[in-house]
């Protein structure tokens, strides 16, 4: 199985390496086209800045390719809102496989809940293959200043200020706003179960 890893402008690409080293898998960090197309799964993970990741991806024509693609594809954090069609984060048209908005956390009480949220949250209504052995309420770890509002592609729902979209799936396309390659057992389970897709 060739496992590719989309290499861009945005970190993290090292944790979900070694993620998929702790499963057994290689994954191949590239940013070339054929590479990306011929893989068996494709991984398009991120931390970073929607508007500048948004430009890197389209001088190499490579939000192109992520749309186009018909294998299974599991985007993390910044990943997962660049799938989405638009964000607040210096209003940036995104790529629009997610009929779905990203926006700015509003605390309704100063320093009641810092922004961004950082740290372990729980994750419920959970309806994903993806999610196969991952109990209901498992905590992941999350890290972002921005959501994707709920919709109808939502697989699951966290709360943090409001309830905002977890993680979403149309198609072949999944991913998720916390970082499955930080969230321990639960976490690994959700990378295991996408490479088994």
């Amino acid at each position: 199985m060739k496992t590719v890893i989309i290499k861009y402008n945005a970190g993290n690409i090292r944790s979900v390496q070694f993620a998929l080293e702790r499963l057994g898998v290689n994954g191949t960090v590239t940013d070339d086209h054929e590479e990306i197309m011929s893989a068996d799964k494709v991984i398009f993970p991120g931390v970073g800045e929607a508007s500048t990741a948004m430009q890197y991806l389209k001088e190499r024509k490579l939000d192109t390719v992520i749309a186009g693609l018909k294998q299974p594809v599991l985007g993390i954090c910044l990943g997962m809102q660049l799938l989405c069609r638009h964000s607040e984060e210096n209003d940036t048209p995104c790529i629009g496989v997610f009929d779905v908005d990203v926006k700015r956390f509003q605390s309704p009480v100063e320093n009641l809940l810092k922004i961004p949220q950082i740290g372990w949250n729980n994750i419920t209504g959970l309806h994903s293959v993806v999610f196969e052995h991952v109990p209901e309420n498992a905590y992941m770890y999350f890290v972002h200043s921005y959501y994707a509002a709920l919709g109808a592609d939502t697989v699951a729902i966290t709360n943090y200020v409001i309830n905002y979209s977890a993680a979403l799936q149309k198609d072949n396309f999944y991913a998720v706003q916390f970082h499955p390659e930080k969230s321990a057992e639960a976490g690994a389970r959700i990378i295991e179960n996408f490479l088994n897709l």
